[in-house]
């Protein structure tokens, strides 16, 4: 027997289902390029990308279930973003600091994370490690997202391959994850998750099949806690041979792989799925 409340859907969105010109991954002849519609646009230039067939399938997806974009993204970021379809009533900022509901964050949400995060070594401490060892050579931007987390813009060229893994290192026994997406690299408290966000919001819409999809270390969490779920064949998890059984590694890159996520999710959709 299925649950008498649609499914919920949680789904990160850059370099799963949006994507930059750089991380479309397209192959093969330009006559036969996939159309492009664009879902952002920053200081006047347009940023991230769906395909048609993506933003076609994305309409009937969140028509079918719960759609909850859940994104390391901050609020003013995601702001940006123009996905096809009515707004989601439901959103995930900043890997789990915020929850919207109906374009709003919810402040006693808020304050529950804010709890959770004095377990913590404080940001302070986190973001003065990160200006201590990182070389001007190859650091673009040092960022805090909502006073919650940290990021840097480097140039991944030009990185060490160690740094990350020595950040890393460091960080772990006071509690915070570093994660490297593109040009990005996240240092993150460890109690700041999507999962707990998309947990709080089932438990709100009463969805007892949560299906979901991520590229990233970051996003480990929210497919653990899944029952069903799928990761692109590009990004973090991928590039790690991260996998768990009720997770589908999808052999496709780029933003052929955010067209299969849909249509998968689709096909789920109409089937009952669990």
């Amino acid at each position: 027997m299925t649950s008498a409340a649609p499914a919920l859907f949680a789904s990160d969105l850059d370099r799963t289902l949006i994507y930059s010109a750089a991380a479309l991954g397209l192959t093969g002849p330009d006559r036969e390029a996939p159309r492009l519609l664009c879902v952002e646009v920053y200081e006047s230039r347009p940023l991230s990308y769906l395909t048609e067939t993506a933003a076609a399938l994305l309409t009937e997806v969140a028509a079918d279930t719960v759609f909850v974009p859940t994104t390391t993204r901050t609020r003013e970021q995601y702001g940006r973003i123009r996905l096809p379809g009515p707004p989601a009533r439901y959103a995930v900022c900043a890997n789990g600091g915020h929850l919207l509901v109906d374009g709003k964050s919810d402040p006693e949400w808020h304050a529950r994370v804010r709890r959770r995060l004095a377990e913590c070594a404080p940001l302070d401490e986190v973001r003065a490690r990160l200006r201590a060892t990182a070389d001007p050579s190859w650091l673009l931007k040092e960022r805090v997202a909502e006073e919650l987390f940290a990021y840097l813009v480097v140039d991944r060229d030009r990185l060490p391959d160690t740094w990350a893994k020595e950040l890393a290192d460091w960080a772990a026994p006071r509690g915070w994850t570093v994660s490297v997406q593109g040009r990005k690299v996240y240092a993150v408290p460890r109690p700041l998750t999507k999962s707990a966000a998309v947990a709080e919001i089932a438990r709100r819409t009463g969805s007892e099949r949560i299906w979901a999809a991520g590229d990233s270390l970051l996003d480990a969490d929210l497919l653990d806690a899944a029952g069903h779920g799928w990761r692109p064949g590009h990004g973090e998890l991928a590039d790690s041979g991260w996998e768990a059984p009720h997770i589908v590694a999808l052999p496709e890159r780029g933003a052929a792989a955010g067209e299969r996520i849909l249509a998968e999710a689709r096909a789920r959709a109409a089937a009952g799925g669990a």
